[in-house]
């Protein structure tokens, strides 16, 4: 049965499109926005901070809680209304009284399905829209028009111009004088990874590099891979996700073997609030987008750092001091 009768009756006073070309009915003044998951809430915190009524899945640690602003860190968890791992109590969130739900990421036929069933649950309107990095600014003007936030919104859209125009740019020259051999690995063993394609390492072949795992084993999504893979694949660099994979390159043999490693070219990926390359992926892979063509050599170091300070002040409302942006940069380049 629907559990549509707990909502409240929510004046549905205009119809938007969102990126599936569905015109959803929404209030006419929205105030209290339920992100569906992880990328929505972090799309949502950065538009309009004060509409995210919580977080889909942890609320944010103390590390994490030290680059936003202590409103949102003290926001709770509510669950997730879709994926896999949907752990959301309907009742309780309904009694929350949101406005609408709001997904980010794939807009495939299966993620309408899933949000034409929410809707039904909820009788809430469910907008979902496009998580591809190229289309994160007009992401940011349609979200623009949906929330009455068209200003702040216009703002973060031509800031992910210009850093994907940047980071075209960085490519294109990488292009020409040949593209760095990248493989971006995972987990607390580093042995998981992202295929050609993949929503998890788009951002490795947007700035200009090659996914070697992508090359080997063609489109997918995410994989388990060996350790033979990686060492007859010989990455020029690695890319690790967790600390503990990383520090296995000063003690394993195995790893120690690869030239990336013994040459000084496995870096750590900054993950703080949220990952530079996926983790979830939101529009924190700007920031990767950021990095990458300094680390491949393609854009000038200096001028990283203060880059980085700005898109956390824009996007994140909080300006990191100095010292935090040297911690998050130390072991990101060689």
């Amino acid at each position: 049965a629907g559990l549509g009768a707990l909502a409240a009756p929510a004046r549905a006073d205009r119809s938007v499109p969102d990126a599936t070309g569905r015109r959803i009915a929404v209030p006419d003044r929205v105030a209290r926005v339920l992100p569906a998951g992880p990328p929505a809430a972090i799309l949502l915190y950065t538009a309009a901070p004060e509409m995210l009524m919580g977080w889909p899945a942890r609320p944010p640690r103390p590390a994490e809680a030290a680059f936003l602003t202590p409103e949102a860190a003290a926001l709770p968890q509510l669950g997730r209304l879709t994926g896999r791992d949907n752990t959301a109590n309907i009742e309780a969130v309904l009694a929350r009284r949101p406005d609408l739900v709001l997904d980010y990421g794939s807009v495939g036929q299966t993620y309408i399905s899933l949000a034409e069933r929410v809707r039904e649950q909820t009788g809430l309107p469910v907008l979902l829209l496009d998580g591809a990095l190229p289309r994160i600014p007009e992401t940011y003007r349609l979200l623009g028009d949906i929330l009455h936030r068209r200003e702040a919104c216009e703002a973060r859209a031509e800031a992910a111009e210009r850093i994907l125009a940047a980071a075209t740019d960085a490519a294109e020259r990488l292009r020409a004088r040949g593209r760095p051999r990248v493989l971006y690995l995972r987990n607390p063993r580093g042995l998981e990874t992202g295929l050609q394609g993949s929503i998890n390492t788009e951002i490795v072949e947007f700035a200009g590099a090659e996914n070697v795992a992508g090359r080997a084993l063609g489109p997918g999504g995410l994989v388990q891979i060996s350790m033979e893979q990686v060492l007859a694949w010989n990455p020029d660099w690695l890319i690790f996700q967790n600390p503990d994979a990383l520090a296995l390159t000063r003690t394993d043999p195995l790893w120690r073997a690869l030239p990336a490693v013994r040459q000084g070219r496995a870096v750590l990926l900054p993950g703080l609030p949220f990952g530079w390359m996926d983790f979830p992926p939101s529009v924190n892979r700007l920031l990767g987008l950021i990095w990458l063509p300094v680390l491949f050599g393609a854009a000038p170091r200096d001028g990283l750092a203060e880059a980085v300070a700005a898109f956390h002040a824009l996007f994140y409302h909080r300006r990191p001091e100095p010292s935090q942006i040297e911690a998050l940069l130390r072991p990101a380049l060689p």
